[in-house]
């Protein structure tokens, strides 16, 4: 499932957090903040989505992620590739080097990637 721009924004704040309560939550947005009636809002979408859970701790709510980050935008990903490049990793490769400005010396560290994961699967 996918999360909206809002509530990717938010759910960036609980994963850098682990743990965080609404006011904190709050504290984290530059000004102008957003109501807390927003934020209270897109907490219970991202709750029914099955990404956010929470802990009452006292009257207040203790949030903490139920998806792990990198799981989530592994699936974004995999979507992405899937929709734009005939889920074909390597058109989507051949896209991201080509098209992103990357600098010789990241292509050089991506190339060092790549070649620890073929070594990784040709075990």
């Amino acid at each position: 499932m996918k999360l909206t721009d809002a509530e990717e924004q938010l759910m960036e704040m609980i994963w850098d957090r682990d743990r965080v309560f609404m006011k904190d939550l709050i504290e984290s947005y530059p000004d102008p903040k957003p109501a807390t009636t927003t934020i209270a809002t897109l907490l219970k979408r991202m709750q029914n989505k099955g990404f956010v859970g929470y802990e009452l701790m006292g009257n207040s709510r203790q949030y903490f992620p139920l998806v792990k980050k990198s799981a989530y935008f592994s699936k974004q990903v995999k979507g992405l590739i899937n929709n734009f490049f005939g889920s074909s990793a390597m058109q989507f490769a051949s896209f991201f080097t080509k098209e992103t400005d990357l600098s010789a010396k990241e292509l050089e560290e991506l190339k060092k990637i790549i070649e620890t994961e073929i070594k990784r699967k040709n075990k």
